[in-house]
């Protein structure tokens, strides 16, 4: 079975080099601090700094080897020279049933973060945005029914 790829921009796997050197130097020293006072608190068996610390730790080490997998298996896609809604692409659209606007920049699952207007290009918008070009409607399935939206603009 081939290996899952995550497709991002180039600035997204930058992004997420950033964060694996700054868990690999600055968390990684962090925790080790916080284990050394731990163990010097004596009993470990019940002792919950050192607990705390070691699942902390264990975190750490997840998180690092997620963002390892995912930038080992970066898809890095080229933005440039598209005029239709890709990942990397800032794409405004228009809800057709009350009019009201949205800006979603369109990223991989990795790089998604809802909050912040970026969403992942495999989430029921995205999909339906992918490959559209500005004036076109697209209709995205939600658990709250079909909703319609008109691409107003795509950056």
């Amino acid at each position: 079975m081939a290996a899952k790829t995550f497709k991002m921009t180039a600035a997204g796997k930058a992004e997420l080099e950033k964060e694996l050197e700054a868990l690999k130097t600055e968390g990684r020293i962090d925790i080790a601090e916080k284990l050394k006072v731990a163990r010097s608190y004596g009993d470990l068996s019940e002792n919950s700094e050192y607990d705390e610390a070691k699942s902390e730790q264990a975190k750490i080490e997840a998180r690092i080897n997620e963002l390892e997998y995912q930038i080992d298996h970066a898809e890095i896609i080229d933005v440039e020279n598209m005029d239709a809604v890709t990942i990397g692409r800032k794409v405004t659209v228009k809800r057709l049933s009350d009019g009201s606007e949205s800006v979603y920049e369109i990223v991989g699952f990795a790089q998604s973060d809802p909050s912040n207007g970026k969403i992942s290009d495999e989430s029921p918008v995205g999909k339906a945005l992918i490959g559209s070009k500005v004036g076109e409607t697209v209709t995205v399935e939600a658990p709250i029914g079909n909703l319609e939206y008109e691409i107003l603009n795509i950056e």
